[in-house]
């Protein structure tokens, strides 16, 4: 299962990783992030151990959503070494998904 980034959590799930982190913004009410949900519950556990898989909701994490300009959901990114490496919006299917996360593993 996809771990709950917060705020509080950001900086040691995220930026500290030593494994790749996918990080996916989204809300309750977005329809694309309701249908991109199981894809990200399959790459948490395709990538177990290899890849970190989180969902940030902009509702509850304005600050987190404001700072990664966030202007449509679902936005995904791949942080590595606290960077930035990859951005993805809008619903992706799993292959997209995975071959952009086959890059940075």
């Amino acid at each position: 299962m996809p771990l709950e980034i917060t705020t509080s959590t950001f900086e040691e799930t995220v930026l500290k990783s030593d494994n790749p982190v996918l990080v996916e913004f989204w809300a309750v009410w977005c329809g694309p992030c309701r249908q991109v949900g199981p894809v990200i519950d399959r790459l948490a556990t395709d990538y177990d151990g290899k890849v970190t898989v989180g969902k940030i909701n902009v509702d509850e994490q304005t600050d987190l959503a404001e700072r990664y300009r966030v202007m449509s959901i679902p936005t995904i990114y791949i942080f590595k070494g606290g960077e930035v490496v990859d951005k993805l919006v809008g619903a992706r299917p799993y292959e997209d998904l995975k071959m952009v996360l086959d890059k940075h593993v």
